[in-house]
């Protein structure tokens, strides 16, 4: 395969539906993520305040809601982008999910959470921090957590689409093209690859592969 049809495959935009309906929805502007959830976290803020809530509360509780995305954007990329059902139809199920991400790593309109998947986990996670925490600690951890969501989003837009200046924008590039083009059993973080220390799953560099043989 030439490089301009490398390229090309990398950036294609192939139907996942026979319905063109379904189609239609598979595919989402980058502005989408931010128009729905920021009048969310709008409403959230306002909600906690209203009962109440002070400014070191709304910081420390925004800081812990961010903390569990990123803990959740491991974990939701670990378990199930890279489920792998066995049973009759698992491949194309994988596929819908996010193999077609991996063959086409660069299509603008597959790179941000479509709202149909978006709202009904958003809505599952704002229930759970509810009965865990009640209110109104529930919207401003549920707050940061969106924030935290949004910052993923167009961090992983961004890392398809641009080079970053920065020497940590540049590991955290670094770090996402690995799980894409070298082992995608490494490196299940994006927006943070603070997990994948963690859990030890951090992608090991080419240099570091030769040394082991």
């Amino acid at each position: 395969m030439g490089t301009s049809e490398r390229t090309s495959n990398l950036s294609a935009s192939p139907d996942l539906f026979e319905n063109p309906l379904l189609n239609f929805f598979s595919r989402v502007h980058p502005s989408v993520p931010a128009l729905i959830f920021i009048p969310i976290i709008g409403v959230m803020y306002w909600l906690a305040i209203d009962q109440g809530a002070g400014l070191l509360g709304v910081i420390g509780l925004t800081l812990a809601g961010l903390l569990i995305w990123t803990l959740s954007e491991y974990w939701l990329h670990r378990l199930l982008f890279h489920w792998h059902p066995k049973f009759k139809g698992g491949d194309q199920i994988n596929f819908i999910i996010h193999g077609v991400h991996h063959d086409h790593p660069n299509d603008r309109m597959r790179l941000v959470m479509p709202p149909a998947v978006g709202l009904p986990l958003a809505a599952i996670f704002l229930g759970a921090f509810v009965l865990i925490f009640s209110t109104p600690t529930a919207f401003l951890v549920f707050a940061g957590f969106l924030i935290g969501y949004l910052i993923y989003d167009y961090t992983h837009y961004y890392l398809h689409h641009f080079v970053p200046k920065t020497r940590v924008g540049k590991k955290i590039r670094e770090h996402h093209m690995r799980h894409h083009f070298q082992d995608h059993r490494f490196g299940y973080g994006v927006s943070s690859p603070m997990w994948d220390y963690v859990f030890r799953t951090v992608p090991r560099s080419r240099k570091a592969e030769h040394k082991e043989e």
